[in-house]
């Protein structure tokens, strides 16, 4: 089982992301993910690539479609499941949800 320290959760509150998360300890489904969204897909869902409007107020506060939401395959989920990669417009800005939404980890695609 994947265990980390959530960087950023949702509260009433905003909470600032302050951590990181290396990709090699994520599910490699996620790898996947980032190199679909690295060139364009095809994604395997329609509400791929749509914008993802932070609602939970955990991301740093951006305009309307700064962010983008991409599914990080279940193996075996009936539904996209509650992994997610949320994407800003910034330079491999990229969080990792593997709980929809309720903590995020900005992926250090470094490690």
């Amino acid at each position: 089982m994947l265990t980390l320290a959530p960087v950023a959760v949702a509260t009433d509150a905003h909470a600032d992301v302050s951590g990181t998360v290396c990709l090699s300890s994520l599910p490699s489904q996620a790898t996947d993910t980032l190199n679909l969204i690295a060139t364009g897909g095809p994604f395997p869902y329609s509400q791929d690539g749509v914008v993802f409007q932070n609602r939970e107020g955990v991301l740093p506060s951006e305009s309307y479609g700064y962010y983008h939401e991409y599914t990080v395959i279940t193996p075996g989920a009936p539904t996209r499941g509650t992994r997610r990669i949320i994407t800003g417009q910034a330079y491999q800005e990229d969080y990792y949800t593997g709980d929809h939404y309720a903590t995020f980890y900005l992926i250090d695609q470094t490690c």
